[in-house]
């Protein structure tokens, strides 16, 4: 017998909440640069049609999921398959997946909080020098600053959904928003900003590619938190008075504005600091921007308004990102202790320990994976590359299994679940969906092309990363 769950208290609420759990490193650094790396106003088209044609009836989909059942992936395809255990199986493959996600965004998320102490105490000069990112990554330092990491986390999820996630969503989200609106319109004061405006919002029509439309619709679809099991959780702390369907394109409109404006920042900061920008140069790694480009514009900033002015912009930016990754942190990690609460009955601080303990070990593995242990630096060799502990997890966790998961809603809730009962728990405090073209559309799509599309993702994921053969070429 499962412990009494928590519920959102409003719609605000979730929508904050959900909003946060998808918003973060990709949505601030990637999206911007993969926008600018793939023919700018083309892979912002591409990218809002894929949200609105495949995201959104995944998100219904899990969101449905999850409030039918009151349960996490495991529980809620366990009840709804009547104790199936190949859906039984699926249902731990989606726990296991954020739990696995949570190592690699835990060690990146230390790096970050790292960062910004290095700001704040007056050592950005140090941070932009090419060298100091590998010598921070193995440095001792990291494991203090993955205490106060993990000390942040089990803070707030030890609150429950209302008083901790709820709580956390509705200061932080709009805090995010205050200091990314305010950061973008400093950037677009600078000179130079423009040109990265124009070439950020011009889309050039040609550039659309089959790589640019697969790139589009993994940034899309990695966005948003599809795939990753935290979704169906949220909707299990929905009320039945929720419209799931509103709630899911509010979800999704928050996320994407958060990155369309961190384009407007970034890409003007880019241009600002060098007007002859090679844009096919930039890279395409959040950690390769946040971590290595970005501290040498905000230095740039001192020939302007001093080190002090520049050091402070540069925090200002950090303390943005630490936000978006600790409310992404904070839902991936939720999904594996919603599931020791529910399936085993555990109070909620015996779940967190556990799911912290386990957490805590392997993300210490995956910090001495860049040099620190030789064996968890050249852990495996595949693609004709050697790859550390942490290049697994980003592989195979962060790159290819999301689509497969998304692949198996879509089965699930349209031949398992059937259409008529995910139809009946869209219309439960969404009366007005009832036989429109838009639910029409949600059960064709999640019964046709999007299970297609994504298997596709998944087959040439797996090719590029495992085998180094690139089908879209």
């Amino acid at each position: 017998m499962s412990l009494e769950r928590g519920q959102f208290s409003s719609k605000i609420g979730f929508i904050l909440a959900a909003a946060g759990s998808a918003v973060g490193l990709g949505n601030l650094v990637a999206f911007p640069v993969a926008a600018t790396k793939n023919g700018g106003g083309a892979f912002l088209l591409m990218y809002a049609i894929f949200v609105v044609a495949i995201c959104l009836p995944l998100m219904i989909a899990e969101l449905s999921l999850g409030r039918n059942t009151c349960r996490n992936p495991f529980g809620a395809f366990k009840e709804l398959s009547n104790n199936s255990p190949i859906w039984k199986f699926f249902g731990m493959f989606m726990m296991i997946t954020p739990f696995m996600i949570g190592v690699f965004y835990t060690v990146v998320t230390v790096w970050i909080v790292g960062y910004l102490f290095e700001i704040v105490t007056g050592n950005l000069d140090v941070l932009s020098q090419a060298e100091t990112f590998g010598q921070f990554i193995n440095s001792p330092d990291v494991f203090l600053y993955m205490a106060i990491v993990f000390a942040m986390v089990k803070l707030i999820l030890v609150g429950g959904v209302k008083d901790g996630i709820e709580r956390l969503a509705k200061f932080l989200m709009p805090a995010l928003f205050v200091l990314l609106i305010a950061l973008m319109v400093y950037v677009l004061t600078l000179e130079n900003a423009f040109l990265g405006v124009k070439y950020y919002l011009i889309p050039d029509i040609s550039k659309i590619t089959l790589p640019v439309i697969s790139g589009a619709l993994s940034q899309a679809f990695f966005s948003l938190s599809l795939g990753m099991g935290i979704l169906i959780t949220y909707g299990s702390y929905l009320r039945k008075q929720d419209d799931i369907s509103k709630s899911a394109f509010s979800v999704a409109m928050t996320d994407s504005g958060v990155a369309f404006l961190a384009g407007l920042m970034i890409l003007p900061a880019i241009f600002s600091f060098n007007p002859e920008t090679d844009t096919s140069q930039l890279t395409s790694s959040s950690v390769g921007m946040i971590f290595v480009f970005l501290p040498k514009i905000f230095l740039a900033l001192q020939a302007d308004i001093g080190y002090f002015g520049a050091s402070l912009i540069a925090g200002i930016f950090f303390i943005l990102v630490l936000f978006a990754a600790i409310t992404s942190l904070v839902s991936i990690i939720e999904v594996p202790v919603a599931g020791f609460i529910d399936n085993r009955g555990y109070p909620r601080d015996k779940a967190l320990l556990i799911v912290g303990e386990l957490m805590a070990a392997l993300t210490v593995i995956a910090a001495l994976s860049f040099g620190m242990s030789q064996f968890f630096t050249e852990f495996v060799s595949y693609a004709g590359k050697v790859k550390s502990f942490f290049d697994i997890l980003e592989n195979v966790f962060y790159d290819t299994i999301l689509p497969i998961n998304g692949l198996i809603v879509c089965i699930f809730v349209m031949y398992r679940w059937k259409q008529a009962n995910f139809n009946a728990e869209m219309e439960t405090g969404g009366e007005g969906i009832a036989r429109t073209w838009m639910q029409k559309y949600v059960n064709i799509s999640l019964m046709t092309f999007i299970p297609v599309i994504l298997a596709l993702v998944a087959i040439s994921t797996i090719a590029l990363k495992f085998f180094g053969v690139n089908l879209l070429a």
